[in-house]
């Protein structure tokens, strides 16, 4: 049972005061304190063992932990990695059980306690993601549907240079639209190249592609200045999930071929890279049967698109319950009279607000969901913000 509302020293002194006082019975005065028997005989017991300051609150911690490590066992884990501080606990613990086959080595966990506590651990810096791709991918049905761009992985031609593949094939035909070498895999490089294949065969309803530059970034919503230009254009920009490959798994096939008949070894330059591609390039649309598409070549079923790329990129449309913000140079937008960081690559672009059923606030680039504005930080969030009652 606790002590009163006051002082609990006072109480116990006054307690002790009036067991020796024997006015009263040890039940009684129990009863008047409030507290059980047991404690009130505790506090007796050490008042008469150590006067006064036995009355004080004692230390609840166990004086031996129970499954306290012997203290060389934690010795030997330090030296370890004193010898190999790269090493983490996982491979301190492997080596400490082959140096001392009969000890009883602690879990990795154990020892990653050790090293924390001797300050021999380093915070690792959180990885920034890019955000996952949550809408559903478009339909295949026909060609120019959807696109599919990526970088083959890069290697160095005969003499040293370093060389960036960037394909492009249609999903429906497996027609290889481009397969350019590229100075370096940004915005800058990357664009023109699209440019020119939106002009020689018009505009996809959608361009699947990974989660790296200059496709996609760890940004809100994903968007890059390549992905917001598709946007501006009505090209959907599709997202594969991180580590799944198969996703664009027609597009993949098509590198593990590109390499064996190009890139092993590869040309002495990148001049005599390129015509390995554009010759590659003509006998895989025009020559060699897809078993996909009843042994006919890409070239026998692909068709340039209907849409022809415009003079000039539209404005996305917002609907009416949406507010617009311009994006400031410095990727923020005035809301609330505060300012919000929304991203560098939609500089100059116009967003929408909505608020939701739950009070928060959307923040959308076209149809493409950014995060929602915490109204206590002003930050943007990828995920709506739980409302208390």
């Amino acid at each position: 049972m606790p002590w009163g509302e006051t002082c609990a020293m006072d109480q116990r002194l006054q307690f002790v005061a009036d067991a020796i006082a024997g006015d009263a019975t040890i039940t009684e005065l129990c009863e008047r304190y409030a507290i059980s028997r047991k404690t009130g005989y505790k506090w007796l017991g050490r008042y008469r063992l150590n006067g006064v300051e036995g009355l004080q609150e004692r230390a609840r911690a166990p004086h031996a932990h129970g499954r306290a490590r012997p203290e060389e066992l934690s010795a030997a884990v330090l030296a370890l990695k004193e010898r190999w501080p790269l090493w983490g606990p996982r491979k301190l613990r492997a080596k400490l059980a082959a140096l001392h086959v009969d000890w009883d080595v602690p879990a990795a966990s154990t020892i990653g306690d050790w090293l924390r506590r001797a300050g021999l651990t380093r915070g690792r810096r959180r990885r920034r993601r890019c955000p996952p791709y949550t809408q559903p991918f478009a339909a295949v049905a026909a060609p120019n549907d959807v696109w599919a761009a990526d970088f083959k992985g890069w290697f160095r031609t005969g003499d040293r240079t370093r060389c960036d593949p960037l394909t492009v094939s249609d999903a429906w035909s497996r027609y290889l639209l481009a397969c350019r070498t590229v100075r370096r895999p940004d915005h800058d490089h990357v664009r023109p190249v699209f440019e020119a294949l939106f002009c020689e065969f018009g505009l996809p309803g959608a361009i699947r592609h990974d989660n790296g530059p200059p496709f996609a970034t760890v940004g809100a919503g994903g968007l890059s200045a390549l992905s917001v230009w598709w946007l501006k254009l009505g090209i959907k920009s599709e997202r594969i999930a991180p580590g799944k490959p198969q996703e664009n798994g027609r597009h993949e096939r098509m590198h593990g071929t590109l390499k064996e008949a190009t890139a092993a070894p590869p040309a002495a330059t990148i001049p005599a890279q390129q015509r390995r591609f554009d010759r590659f390039r003509r006998e895989f649309n025009e020559e060699r049967p897809h078993e996909a598409l009843g042994q006919k070549p890409p070239a026998s079923l692909y068709v340039a698109s209907r849409r022809r790329y415009p003079c000039r990129e539209s404005e996305p449309v917002y609907a009416a319950d949406h507010a617009v913000r311009r994006v400031r140079s410095n990727g923020e937008i005035k809301w609330g009279g505060e300012l919000v960081f929304v991203g560098e690559a939609l500089v100059g672009e116009a967003v929408g607000i909505a608020e939701t059923e739950s009070g928060d606030w959307r923040v959308c680039f076209a149809d493409v969901e950014l995060g929602f504005i915490d109204r206590r930080t002003r930050k943007l969030c990828r995920r709506p913000l739980a409302r208390s009652g």
